[in-house]
């Protein structure tokens, strides 16, 4: 039987640079330099899938230089954080927070979050990342504790890897 593939569309190989920005330059919060130079690599059939496209945007994330990558990691908002009550994430945030119950933390779990994003962000300089989707708010908030325990580059490379797997959920979420 014949796998069968899914593919983005419109496809991103048959899009212009302009056109392949405008449709996935927020595929990474705020940082639309991935996808120019995702396109700028050379975009064939295997990048139309969500699949090949999120590999291609996350070697073009990986090979960035340290400081670029830190800027991608502090685009992303606190998680229930001032944001979120503020109605300031993008739309992908809001729906990612919202599909692991974020926004209806109880008054402690809320307080929990707040405590942990302000140790976090004063320990590595940056939010907590983690692809929240399948994911319930109680182990959010284990995972939250136990990544506290890292060091800073050991804590950044898990971080930059959450966020390639949150572009890759996003680009799934965009088929069809």
């Amino acid at each position: 039987m014949a796998e069968t593939v899914v593919r983005l569309t419109p496809r991103p190989s048959r899009l212009s640079e302009a056109d392949f920005v405008d449709r996935f330059g927020d595929v990474y919060e705020h940082s639309p330099w991935i996808a120019r130079e995702a396109y700028q690599l050379g975009l064939g059939e295997p990048q139309d899938t969500p699949q090949g496209l999120a590999e291609v945007m996350a070697r073009v994330f990986r090979a960035a230089d340290p400081e670029r990558q830190l800027g991608v990691l502090r685009a992303h908002p606190d998680l229930a954080g001032k944001a979120a009550l503020a109605g300031e994430l993008t739309r992908d945030s809001s729906a990612e927070q919202a599909s692991a119950g974020l926004d209806q933390c109880t008054p402690e779990e809320f307080s929990r979050f707040q405590t942990l994003n302000d140790a976090y962000q004063k320990r590595f300089g940056f939010p907590f990342i983690i692809a929240v989707k399948g994911l319930h708010r109680g182990d959010i908030l284990k995972a939250f504790a136990d990544r506290l325990e890292h060091d800073l580059e050991q804590e950044r490379r898990t971080a930059v890897e959450q966020v390639n797997r949150i572009a890759l959920l996003r680009l799934c979420d965009r088929v069809g």
